[in-house]
């Protein structure tokens, strides 16, 4: 199957859309606006305490954002059937600052947002093949995106914890989903150069 082109015209406007696909755009929106608010938090350490050794299933912040970002580029590369996707996984922490690493993860990010706004339901059910070194992996499309946000969501709430061990607040992450809270997200918003229909879709606001 041939790589899905970046834009198939105004999203949103897609004649026959399932409620998946709605969710998935909106999710990789609400991935870019954490990260977007994680890492300005984090870009407030100072380099001795993003490195720092801290109790999680990776030692710091320094190598757990890193392995988001490596996993997010091993992940997108399958979706859009990129040659070698395991040069994503060549070291676990291609990035030695925050200032390094936050721009990586926003391009990676808008790769996510890009391929989603390009799908349709067929996209969706369409196989992904997953090199794993020793054998390949072949999952629909819809289930390797649930695991790419699940993956990033787990990573993201460990970072938080470790992040509530320094002297920076840990910004809230869960105000993205209920339209109802545009007030919680509005800087984030204007920060992006989003609107709210871009976030959930023009059908998809709630009465506010």
């Amino acid at each position: 199957m041939a790589a899905l082109p970046l834009i198939l015209g105004p999203y949103w406007a897609c004649r026959s859309m399932s409620t998946l696909l709605q969710h998935l755009r909106t999710l990789a929106r609400a991935n870019r606006l954490a990260n977007h608010r994680l890492h300005a938090a984090c870009s407030k350490l100072t380099d001795a305490e993003f490195k720092a050794t801290r109790t999680s299933f990776f030692p710091s912040l320094w190598a757990t954002l890193n392995h988001i970002l490596i996993v997010d580029w091993y992940y997108i590369a399958a979706l859009r059937r990129e040659p070698d996707i395991r040069r994503a996984f060549r070291t676990e922490t291609p990035y030695g600052t925050m200032q390094e690493l936050a721009p990586a993860q926003a391009v990676s990010d808008q790769r996510l947002i890009d391929w989603c706004d390009a799908a349709d339901d067929a996209a969706l059910d369409a196989y992904v093949d997953m090199d794993r070194e020793t054998f390949v992996q072949r999952d629909r499309a819809q289930h390797v995106l649930m695991h790419l946000m699940t993956h990033q969501i787990h990573h993201r709430g460990q970072a938080h914890a470790m992040l509530s061990g320094t002297a920076i607040k840990p910004p809230q992450l869960d105000e993205f989903l209920m339209p109802s809270e545009v007030q919680y997200r509005s800087a984030d918003l204007a920060a992006l150069g989003w609107t709210e229909a871009e976030l959930f879709g023009a059908n998809g606001l709630a009465a506010h």
